[in-house]
């Protein structure tokens, strides 16, 4: 895949297919490289994680959030499951 055109919106391409082989959203993919493209990639990485954790969030919290995000199927899923779907949206 290296090489291959993901036209203008990603900046940085080596990133964005190296998140995107850990199984990382194409979004939330873009959004990492993108940023780190603009700075050095261990700034970005310490300026990350500044959200409450998720299992410290109630479940009417975690589907606000997983409303915010766009989850699909967020009203039937269980706590753990909104939790899981959104460390990996």
């Amino acid at each position: 895949m290296p090489g291959k055109k993901h036209g203008p919106s990603i900046k940085d391409s080596d990133q964005y297919e190296a998140l995107r082989r850990e199984g990382m959203s194409k979004e939330r993919a873009a959004r990492i490289s993108n940023e780190s493209a603009g700075s050095s990639r261990s700034k970005v990485g310490r300026r990350g994680a500044r959200g409450r954790d998720y299992d410290e969030r109630t479940k009417e919290q975690l589907l606000r959030r997983a409303r915010e995000v766009g989850i699909e199927g967020r009203s039937k899923m269980t706590k753990r499951e909104l939790v899981h779907a959104l460390r990996t949206h």
